[in-house]
């Protein structure tokens, strides 16, 4: 049995991670605003949710009471939002509040920080635990994208991942960032056998592709680390 915390569980790759990475037996925590759907289901997987708000100081203390001191197998931190006119031509950074690039940061990066801060002594006490962010291309170098607060943001996602990577060496935690293109969260993972059959690639990668990395790190030992991976849809030009 695995016990899994998975940050912005509620809808799209989350909601895919939800129901893709857990066995029957495990126990899941759910991080989210709104309700996670799964939740709803008839399974032998133990979901537990959290309501929270990221963009909130105190979310990593209630996080990190909901827990208690169960041991964390991983720590999924894949919450993150962008500018409400991110990657259409309507973005302008001048015409962007303060208030919005705060909360992208919050949300993305400042929250990332203190949740797994708060959470760290549950995965050290797993004995293979293992901890998994999910960046962006946004966040590496040469992709060219304008949105300032959400490239910021995950670029310093990378950052708090190669350091903590420094910090849990000698405790054998795997620290992995994922950087992934445009998601196709359009098609459920539930629905990409089918689907996937007659897709074109339009909308980017399948969740279902990310829910197998992030599976396949699961079942690595504690003595490899895979460090970062980087992952554009193929007809992305620009990542």
């Amino acid at each position: 049995m695995t016990n899994l915390i998975i940050f912005g569980a509620s809808k799209g790759l989350g909601a895919a991670f939800s129901t893709g990475l857990p066995q029957n037996g495990d126990t899941v925590w759910l991080v989210s605003r709104s309700k996670p759907s799964v939740l709803e289901s008839q399974s032998q997987i133990n979901y537990i949710w959290i309501q929270a708000d990221l963009a909130q100081a105190e979310s990593a203390q209630i996080i990190a009471q909901a827990v208690g001191k169960a041991p964390l197998d991983l720590l999924l931190y894949n919450a993150g939002i962008w500018e409400s006119t991110a990657f259409t031509n309507n973005y302008d950074f001048e015409a962007i509040t303060q208030l919005e690039n705060s909360r992208v940061l919050a949300v993305n990066l400042t929250s990332a920080v203190d949740c797994i801060q708060a959470l760290l002594p549950n995965v050290r006490q797993a004995k293979e635990g293992k901890i998994v962010v999910i960046g962006s291309t946004s966040g590496v170098e040469n992709v060219g994208g304008p949105e300032v607060a959400y490239s910021a943001s995950k670029f310093g996602v990378r950052g708090l991942v190669h350091a903590l990577r420094e910090i849990l060496r000698n405790d054998g935690v795997p620290v992995t960032c994922i950087n992934p293109g445009t998601i196709a969260t359009e098609i459920k993972l539930e629905d990409e056998p089918e689907e996937l059959a007659t897709y074109d690639g339009r909308w980017g990668l399948p969740v279902g592709d990310l829910v197998q990395i992030v599976s396949t790190i699961m079942k690595l030992s504690r003595f490899s680390c895979v460090k970062e991976i980087t992952i554009p849809a193929i007809n992305d030009t620009h990542a």
